[in-house]
């Protein structure tokens, strides 16, 4: 079976959504990780509407939608706002399948306030992600957990969260890079990508140099990830999803950093 090579949607500069799924498309890419705000506005009650006429957007281009990024933020000061997080996912697990997509990229929170103490971020997130289980089963739809931003971006944190949570539907997304934006050495990367493999629902090929402010994208192959190890890893334990490109290098415009992703996914994956 040919390799499924997809890209994610939300940092293509100079597209909307039908000329991203055009232009995808041409290149080569067959499904493609969408934003929630691709499908919903955040207030319509018509969210199952809107993610028909994506789906449709995109097979009209030959594409499928592979995963929704829901948005969420599980780190809330107010036990209000977070009781309103976890109804807002439970809307965004309605609508997805109708998209054609069982999959939610998810986050685990932003602390954008800052007014939530990191001691208490894991319990937050974890005791969300509990309460988003009640639920995925009603709805058929898999969780794969991120590791974005501060919050999630240990591997190892990652697998501790699936196995408090307890259930087959939560399982990860690993970007390949973001391990190293957070500030992990090569080698803890790769013992990452060992643990996690058998819990990868989804994955952001994306390569790079560097931690933070020193932090430079790269198209695949030209920065200093072993995806060569990420990919043996995740065939190994039978990942049979999407590879999913990111790009944030220096080449957006017009796709054409996107265009050296998808090469070197054709012939590496």
């Amino acid at each position: 079976m040919a390799a499924k090579i997809g890209v994610i949607h939300y940092n293509w500069p100079g597209y909307d959504l039908e000329g991203f799924a055009a232009r995808a498309s041409e290149i080569g890419y067959t499904s493609t990780e969408l934003q929630i705000g691709d499908i919903w506005d955040g207030e319509s009650a018509e969210g199952e509407k809107s993610a028909e006429a994506a789906r449709a957007l995109l097979e009209k281009h030959g594409m499928v939608a592979s995963s929704v990024a829901a948005g969420n933020d599980f780190i809330q000061a107010d036990p209000a706002d977070l009781e309103a997080q976890i109804e807002r996912y439970k809307y965004v697990c309605q609508i997805i399948p109708h998209v054609g997509t069982d999959l939610v990229r998810s986050d685990g929170g932003w602390n954008r306030a800052g007014n939530v103490p990191e001691d208490q971020w894991d319990g937050m997130i974890v005791e969300s992600f509990k309460r988003v289980a009640d639920f995925l089963e009603d709805f058929d739809v898999r969780v794969s957990l991120d590791n974005h931003g501060l919050s999630t971006n240990d591997g190892d944190w990652q697998l501790s969260l699936i196995e408090r949570v307890g259930s087959k539907r939560i399982g990860v997304n690993v970007d390949t890079m973001n391990y190293r934006w957070y500030g992990h050495d090569l080698d803890k990367i790769d013992h990452f990508y060992e643990i996690l493999a058998p819990y990868v629902f989804s994955t952001h090929m994306k390569d790079g140099t560097g931690s933070r402010g020193e932090y430079k994208g790269a198209a695949l192959g030209e920065g200093e990830i072993n995806l060569a190890y990420a990919v043996k890893c995740f065939k190994e334990a039978g990942y049979d999803g999407p590879w999913t490109a990111e790009y944030e290098g220096p080449e957006a415009e017009g796709g054409v950093g996107y265009e050296k992703c998808y090469k070197w996914l054709a012939e590496n994956v």
